[in-house]
């Protein structure tokens, strides 16, 4: 018999399967994720004590089915629709098939929809696509409950009437599919905010959710190269924070800690990309990625490669985290006085990472008084709790 998480992770995997399924043949969003809820919640109590079915997808899609006729049935506003809704009732013949293949990537065009926001679309991505309850959400990014709920309503009620399936134009709409996987990878790797460095629950649910769409467009250079960053990065979680929590740069991690096998699936994905000529800005970040997990140690990473790479994606992509990441590699090349000059080109960005560098380089550079100030002024710009200690640790180290 199957474990309680067993089921959970059963469930995790066909929840936007069963969604698609629904929607496609149905519409009606909003309706149709909650139907797939309460279908979720009735497999979890049923199949933990009574077993997992032999069709658990067909099975799901049976009991939503059944729950968005009835809702829609009962539904006083909508009686006009009566007649639809009968008709829709559930074909036992054809209901147990498996979705289309495309299904999940269709549902997140629909998540990522360009009239919602980007915090709309991550929290409606992770509510109907990663099957993340709203409480869960809600933790994850320290809101309220109810805060996160409105704003899942808010983003359900803006695709009332949106068709579902792969938008004509689906080529131009997949970036912000991306982007959003990258969003919520980076704000499970770092957090934002709060006592923890990390919310692995979030980074492994953006793993899962950018696997899904390289399996549906495996020859999509840009998402092989969000697959293998995120594996590349992902691959340090452990050396990041020490026994008690507390950060660890990463020329100071212990290297044997690194997930080996992650670092070699995310080489050979980046590999194959930059071999065919695709690789786009998610590429180069994880080739600089690659660079660094390859070292044997800090002090054998090759930062000529590095700096090479950035300005290649310095020239793609001319944002501000990409040109302080430049800075950094430049510095490691030819000294810090040399980033320390590109970083005072650049203008003044909310947050405390052009802070954070600014310190590090003007410690290295001997310039400790001017370093403490910068490490102090960063500590005072993130909620992070790991990153104030971290870097007013360092100031203290050189504080007069």
């Amino acid at each position: 018999m199957r474990t309680a998480t067993d089921v959970e992770d059963l469930l995790r995997i066909h929840a936007p399967q069963v969604l698609g399924a629904l929607v496609r043949r149905y519409g009606h969003f909003d309706a149709a994720e909650d139907a797939v809820q309460e279908a979720l919640l009735a497999a979890a109590r049923q199949w933990s004590s009574a077993g997992v079915p032999d069709n658990p997808r067909g099975w799901l899609i049976k009991v939503a089915a059944r729950r968005l006729t009835d809702a829609l049935r009962a539904d006083e506003a909508r009686r006009a629709r009566e007649e639809r809704a009968a008709a829709l009732s559930l074909r036992v013949s054809g209901a147990d098939r498996a979705p289309r293949e495309d299904d999940t990537l269709s549902l997140l065009f629909l998540c990522c929809h360009p009239d919602l926001t980007p915090p709309a679309r991550i929290a409606l991505t992770l509510r109907a696509v990663g099957g993340l309850t709203t409480a869960e959400i809600a933790r994850a990014h320290l809101v309220p409950e109810a805060t996160m709920a409105q704003r899942v309503s808010r983003a359900k009620q803006k695709l009332r009437g949106v068709r579902f399936g792969r938008p004509d134009n689906w080529e131009s709409r997949l970036p912000a599919v991306l982007h959003t996987l990258y969003l919520i990878f980076n704000e499970g790797y770092t957090a934002t905010s709060g006592a923890s460095l990390q919310r692995r629950d979030l980074a492994a649910e953006a793993i899962r959710l950018t696997r899904a769409v390289h399996r549906l467009l495996p020859e999509d250079g840009e998402v092989a190269g969000l697959l293998a960053l995120m594996l590349l990065t992902d691959a340090r979680r452990d050396a990041r924070t020490g026994p008690h929590g507390e950060l660890v740069p990463l020329d100071e991690q212990d290297r044997s800690r690194w997930d080996r096998a992650a670092v070699e699936e995310g080489v050979a994905l980046v590999t194959r990309a930059l071999s065919r000529g695709c690789a786009g800005p998610y590429g180069l970040r994880a080739a600089i990625a690659a660079v660094h997990d390859e070292a044997p140690s800090a002090e054998a990473t090759d930062w000529q490669e590095i700096l090479g790479l950035y300005e290649v994606l310095v020239r793609r992509v001319p944002g501000p985290v990409e040109r302080l990441n430049r800075a950094v590699a430049l510095a490691m090349v030819d000294g810090p006085c040399a980033g320390l000059a590109e970083l005072a080109l650049l203008q003044p960005a909310p947050g405390h990472r052009l802070d954070a560098v600014r310190g590090h380089l003007l410690e290295r550079a001997g310039a400790y008084e001017e370093a403490r100030a910068a490490y102090e002024t960063a500590a005072a710009n993130t909620l992070s709790l790991p990153e104030q200690r971290y870097l007013r640790q360092r100031a203290a180290r050189r504080a007069p």
